[in-house]
């Protein structure tokens, strides 16, 4: 291969090029980003870098002196992909023409309907977004978080240390059950309560009220919420739009093998837009977290350069975890599918807690509250199985 290009310069995107320069690599090598930031941490944009903690600086992926010989393409949106020359179009009418390609185009934050325009609000993807939303919650005031899951409870958390009055909405009537099942994802949620946040379960949102700022949140069930500043926190979509039509097949992402290829010779795909097959559950599903933009790369850059003529392994159990109110809250594997959950160590009640997800008496997952030794060991026994 004479020239590599990787669409996405967020964590995904740079460790691919990182692999492709550490398997050998040595072509020329474009990555082509639409944000005109170089790779930054998203993580802590809903913690750290939200509560004046850290600064940009602090939040760059890329390590003193790493100079991976490529050339970076900032601020430039890919916008069609041709299947037969393999070249990217961007909109600003140029074309990249590449022998290999690695999709990492991630994720977009859903929005809420007819809530453009309207100052106040606020989604948290982006560096730009988190640095408006930082700007806004240090005049404090009255803050709605609709959507429980773990970035708005995250944001919850942090607002709340700030000192600002705030509210989470979620649809569902347990937060978190998803991911962590509902008998934990009550318990993690019951976070909110501990610390006085008030916490509304099992109503939607109507839409919000205001002439140029935000004022309320109108419920479903006819009730207003009083807001300043309202996040909407309700989910993410694939940023895949700009491949329909280029042979490259989509269903919830970029549907791949479990080792990142895809349906169109030549080209492979990692991070938050990826669909990889998981050969555990017998389906293909998106694995939205840090450690799988960090790992999954390699495996997609192997079989890149080998041109597909290598077995695809098994992915390691996704794991993610979440800084709450104070506490560390860790989690691997899968929870859908478990038949039983078994608290192993600590007390529900004091939110220190490891427990163990099981299907047919297989440990399947591991959820830990402030129990980073023994979910470490429990990590490593879910991989070892796999």
């Amino acid at each position: 291969m004479r020239t590599v290009a990787v669409v996405g310069a967020s964590l995904a995107g740079l460790s691919a090029a990182r692999s492709l320069r550490k398997q050998g690599y040595d072509g020329r090598l474009v990555v082509i980003g639409d944000e005109t930031h170089r790779p930054y941490d998203r993580p802590p944009l809903s913690k750290e870098f939200l509560a004046g903690d850290l600064g940009e600086a602090d939040l760059a992926l890329e390590t003193d002196g790493e100079d991976l010989g490529a050339e970076w393409l900032l601020g430039a949106r890919a916008t069609g992909l041709d299947r037969t020359t393999r070249a990217v179009r961007l909109a600003d009418g140029r074309e990249i023409r590449a022998d290999g390609l690695v999709i990492a185009t991630g994720a977009a934050a859903r929005r809420l309907p007819g809530s453009d325009g309207l100052a106040g609000v606020h989604v948290l993807r982006t560096l730009d977004d988190a640095r408006a939303l930082r700007d806004e919650l240090a005049g404090g005031g009255r803050l709605v978080v609709i959507g429980g899951g773990f970035v708005g409870a995250e944001v919850a958390s942090t607002a709340y240390a700030l000192g600002l009055e705030v509210t989470v909405v979620e649809a569902a009537p347990t937060p978190l059950a998803g991911p962590l099942g509902r008998e934990m994802g009550s318990i993690v949620s019951a976070l909110h309560l501990d610390h006085g946040v008030r916490l509304l379960c099992g109503v939607g949102v109507k839409g919000l009220s205001g002439e140029r700022k935000v004022e309320s949140v109108l419920l479903e069930d006819g009730r207003g919420i009083p807001a300043d500043i309202v996040v909407v926190g309700v989910g993410a979509l694939p940023c895949v739009e700009w491949l329909e039509g280029s042979g490259v097949t989509l269903d919830n992402g970029v549907k791949c093998g479990a080792d990142g290829r895809t349906s169109l010779a030549g080209v492979v795909a990692v991070g938050d837009c990826a669909s990889w097959y998981d050969p555990r559950a017998g389906h293909h599903r998106r694995v939205e977290h840090w450690t799988g933009a960090q790992e999954r790369p390699a495996a997609a850059v192997a079989t890149l350069l080998a041109g597909g003529a290598v077995e695809p392994g098994v992915p390691r159990p996704p794991y993610f975890w979440s800084d709450q109110y104070g506490v560390k809250i860790q989690f691997a594997g899968h929870a859908a599918g478990a038949d039983s959950v078994t608290v192993e160590e600590g007390a529900p009640d004091d939110r220190n807690v490891l427990a163990v997800y099981r299907r047919a008496g297989l440990p399947v997952a591991v959820l830990g509250m402030n129990q980073p030794r023994l979910f470490t060991r429990w990590r490593k026994q879910l991989a070892a199985a796999a």
